[in-house]
């Protein structure tokens, strides 16, 4: 395997640096606020995944109820190429808040949606947030 000469350069850097150390109570808070995050995620599926047929019944639009699960895994798909390049520049802290409030806001529009269209919009939506 042939390495160029500033991959080396940026091993032997990265070596060089002592490691992140966090103190055991910071530690469990990232690790209780991410646990959250994946459990108010999968919460979101388990309860929309059972009562999707039912809220498309009531909308009337049998005919779109994939476009409402594609919605979701369409805005996943797209915000899981930008959350690393924004973790990068913009902290990883701050785009897991903007996540979980992009989520969030998403749900709380979902549940008023009175037509298909909008609740395929704000499943959307709120497929961009669990992403991190």
């Amino acid at each position: 395997m042939i390495v160029s000469r500033d991959v080396r350069r940026g091993i032997r850097a990265a070596r060089r640096l002592p490691a992140a150390v966090l103190d055991r109570r910071r530690r469990n808070v990232v690790f209780v606020t991410i646990t959250l995050g994946m459990l108010l995620a999968a919460l979101d599926q388990s309860i929309v995944g059972t009562a999707l047929p039912t809220i498309v019944s009531d909308l009337g639009g049998v005919e779109h109820m994939s476009c409402v699960v594609t919605s979701y895994l369409l805005g996943e798909t797209v915000a899981t190429v930008l959350v690393g390049e924004f973790g990068h520049r913009f902290g990883r802290k701050l785009v897991f808040q903007v996540a979980a409030i992009v989520f969030i806001t998403g749900s709380f529009l979902r549940g008023p949606a009175s037509n298909m269209t909008l609740l395929i919009v704000w499943r959307a939506m709120q497929g961009v947030g669990p992403t991190v």
